[in-house]
């Protein structure tokens, strides 16, 4: 019994220990993820802006390489946007299955998958699966910077105006996680390129941005002119903003996954301080029996004996 005891005991200092580590990177989580949350925003305005400016260029525009579609697409890049650390709870999972569906929904269109993937979680789930990937970013997820995400596009510009008999890609996918709330993260697939263009009514954009359209001057005056230069700086941006937004959705579901297992950790040392308790009562019931035992042996004796 005192040994039942004793494994209780162990295992309540353990599990105080490890509440005390979950404690600790809750904390640490919630002050990231304001960091986080900061650098999004900021660059939200940024990003909206400069795509009502390409949307306004592309409309005069339709034939520009980064926007025609392919009369028959055979190959598409999909780039994956995981994390580099794990204990996130099913962040980096969300991400890798929406690339498994878009890559199946892809695949039964007939068209090949080259895979690029952001953040370790995602290169080992790969790599443990021997399914080659093009090329591959560690060490980013956490605090990316513009020029990551300049890296990153580079190269899928590359594959993207390469033709796709000559290893090119027609298509550009990103899949990532899009911050909803501190408590909802969703995994989200876009298209990126080629770019849809939409006609949009001047008057219901004008309701939605609470006011009148701007008005736009470029240089050099043509359309192809600007869209050659502001179309790259377009999908780095997106690809930065994607990595922004899934670096705050990784702390929100890291803040909440330590918080679930600090939770847990003090309902389980609940139970196994009952369970000690009950332990403890047991024994010493169990030596009071054994003494009580034990007097009435010698009174029976002693009573016999006279």
């Amino acid at each position: 019994m005192g040994g039942q005891l004793r494994v209780y005991r162990r295992r309540i200092r353990s599990t105080k220990s490890m509440a005390k580590i979950t404690r600790a990177m809750e904390l640490i989580a919630t002050t990231r993820i304001t960091k986080a949350q900061q650098r999004m925003q900021a660059a939200g305005p940024y990003t909206r802006e400069l795509t009502r400016a390409v949307s306004a260029v592309a409309g005069h525009k339709t034939d520009h390489p980064l926007l025609m579609e392919s009369e028959n697409p055979t190959r598409a890049a999909v780039l994956a946007i995981t994390s580099d650390k794990g204990l996130a709870g099913a962040f980096s999972a969300n991400v890798l299955k929406e690339t498994e569906s878009l890559t199946a929904l892809l695949q039964e269109e007939g068209k090949d998958v080259d895979t690029y993937v952001v953040g370790r979680k995602g290169i080992a789930y790969f790599s443990f699966r021997d399914r080659p990937l093009v090329n591959s970013w560690e060490n980013i997820t956490e605090r990316p910077e513009y020029a990551h995400a300049k890296e990153i596009s580079d190269q899928l510009l590359s594959a993207f105006t390469t033709d796709s008999a000559e290893g090119g890609v027609d298509e550009l996918h990103i899949v990532s996680t899009e911050f909803v709330s501190m408590l909802t993260q969703r995994a989200t697939s876009n298209r990126i390129l080629p770019l849809e263009v939409e006609e949009v009514d001047e008057e219901e954009l004008a309701a939605h941005t609470g006011g009148t359209l701007p008005l736009y001057e470029f240089e050099p005056p043509s359309p192809g002119g600007v869209l050659d230069q502001i179309l790259p700086q377009y999908v780095a941006n997106r690809i930065f903003f994607a990595l922004l937004e899934s670096a705050a959705s990784q702390w929100a579901s890291r803040r909440a996954a330590m918080k679930a297992a600090t939770d847990n950790a003090e309902e389980l040392i609940g139970t196994l301080t009952r369970q000690a308790n009950q332990a403890r009562q047991a024994e010493i019931t169990s030596e009071i029996s054994e003494i009580v035992g034990g007097a009435d042996a010698l009174a029976a004796a002693s009573a016999g004996s006279e």
